[in-house]
């Protein structure tokens, strides 16, 4: 009885692990071609606002820097 038992458990591992593999792949689709990029401008304004921002932060340092002399 105990032949019947191991057997079946790997039967039943060996189709689990086939089913998980293959039955996936039989729903698959191709996926259609990326959309092209758009730039509607806000990347750049975030990269104008970046700038500035690095420029208001290097003047209050300059301007800090400059009290303490």
């Amino acid at each position: 009885m105990a032949i019947a038992r191991v057997s079946f458990e790997v039967v039943a591992v060996i189709a689990a692990l086939m089913f998980a593999i293959f039955l996936p792949a039989t729903n698959a689709q191709g996926s259609g071609p990326a959309p092209a990029p758009t730039s509607d401008g806000t990347s750049i304004d975030q990269g104008i606002a970046c700038v500035l921002m690095l420029v208001a932060l290097v003047l209050t340092y300059l301007i800090h820097a400059a009290d303490l002399c």
